[in-house]
């Protein structure tokens, strides 16, 4: 008799959203944020799920429940004043009057298996919390990334095998459809991997924006190079592996601000092609310290196979916008259309936005397939992540990625270079 558990077909999902600032409400420091997404994208997306009957019940929680009334007056003012037929009613935790950095364990006990976590919380978090939402037998999303360490990593993976839910990173470049078919020509036409930059920033105030965890419990190589390693994993897959990784800083602008952190990390990485053992060459580079520009974060790469090349600008789409009293910009609505058709939230085809709930028809092992980075196939990336850290750490010391003998392509080790061999 076959195990093979097949998702439940419910007309609408329950959600727990884990964590209260930019990404999920736009609310950052008693306002708006200064971004490009003022009017947040995860809170906004299920209120918006919850008007078109995909959503039910929604929750949200924090450390400090004192930030909530600011928090449903900026949603009103960014959301329900703005378009129509929003419904932003919403389960809090903990209580306005509370701080509790365990809130969300309470939160948790409120839902059931088989409803939603969306986790957007600092990267140290991740693990504890993203494992309790397992425990419930809750499918998981976890902003990248997913985990800083193999260890955790491989935690989760077992975790959710046990409890056959669905885990999986939120990686939104993946429903860009620049990214998606540059992926496509990349492992159809360009042959084996040559070499990749990319490069990704944000402006100096984010160091402010971040400054409770910048330095001390992770660092902008996690929060930026993520986005473009996992296109690496993603493109690759079946292609090439990462076996070795170098980390270089830049200093200066966040020390002058009383931050132990680096301003920039590149991280130099080594793949090795499968077909022929062949070598590419990977260079992230990723900043908060950039200036302010037409644009809240330059991104862009290029690519180079054996048998052509691909350059993406993700920053500059061809869409500039000027308007009185405030700076030109160069708009991306392809990732957030936050102006309103005809009064009501029109971004639903936006990448920001785009999430796939399930329909009952597909096994929690069918994701695998490259259509969601579910947690077991994204583990390169977070060993990566993890040894450009530990290379960090070691001045610069490259980092071996190890694999078993019987699986070349999930890393078990991250280990010091041996120039002896």
């Amino acid at each position: 008799m076959s195990t093979k558990r097949k998702l439940p077909n419910l007309s609408t999902a329950n959600v727990l959203m884990v964590g209260t600032g930019e990404y999920t409400t736009g609310y950052v420091g008693g306002t708006a944020a200064d971004s490009d997404k003022g009017a947040g994208v995860v809170a906004l997306t299920m209120f918006d799920l919850r008007r078109r009957n995909k959503v039910d019940r929604v929750g949200m929680c924090g450390v400090n429940g004192k930030k909530f009334p600011g928090i449903r007056n900026h949603m009103q003012k960014n959301i329900g004043d703005v378009y129509k037929d929003m419904d932003l009613t919403c389960d809090t935790f903990p209580s306005d009057e509370t701080i509790d950095p365990k809130a969300y364990l309470s939160a948790i006990k409120t839902y059931q298996a088989g409803d939603v976590a969306i986790i957007f919380t600092p990267d140290d978090t991740h693990y504890d919390i993203a494992m309790a939402c397992i425990a419930q037998g809750m499918h998981v999303m976890v902003t990248k990334p997913i985990v800083q360490t193999l260890e955790h990593h491989k935690a989760l993976i077992d975790a959710a095998k046990e409890k056959n839910v669905l885990v999986a990173m939120e990686v939104h470049k993946r429903w860009d459809p620049f990214y998606a078919d540059a992926r496509d020509r990349a492992r159809s036409q360009l042959g084996n991997f040559q070499y990749m930059y990319a490069y990704m920033s944000q402006p100096k105030h984010q160091l402010e924006t971040f400054k409770a965890w910048a330095g001390k419990s992770s660092d902008i190589s996690f929060y930026l190079n993520s986005h473009h390693i996992d296109f690496s994993e993603w493109t690759l897959e079946g292609i090439a592996r990462p076996i070795r990784v170098t980390a270089t800083p830049s200093t200066g602008v966040a020390k002058s601000k009383g931050m132990e952190t680096e301003d920039s990390i590149t991280l130099t990485v080594q793949w090795e092609n499968y077909v022929g053992s062949t070598l590419g060459c990977a260079v992230y580079t990723s900043s908060w310290v950039a200036p302010k520009s037409d644009v809240h974060s330059q991104q862009r790469f290029f690519y180079m196979g054996t048998n052509g090349e691909i350059n993406v600008d993700q920053a500059h789409r061809g869409m500039t916008v000027a308007v009185d009293e405030k700076p030109f910009g160069s708009v991306n609505p392809l990732f957030m259309k936050y102006t309103p058709t005809n009064g009501m939230f029109s971004g639903q085809g936006s990448y920001g936005v785009k999430r796939e709930i399930n329909a009952g028809n597909k096994s929690v092992s069918d994701y695998d397939d490259g259509s969601l980075a579910t947690v077991g196939t994204t583990v390169q990336g977070t060993a990566i992540l993890e040894a450009g850290r530990k290379s960090l750490n070691l001045d610069g010391m490259p980092m071996d990625i190890v694999y078993d003998h019987g699986d070349n392509h999930t890393p078990v080790d991250i280990r010091p270079h041996d120039f002896r061999m």
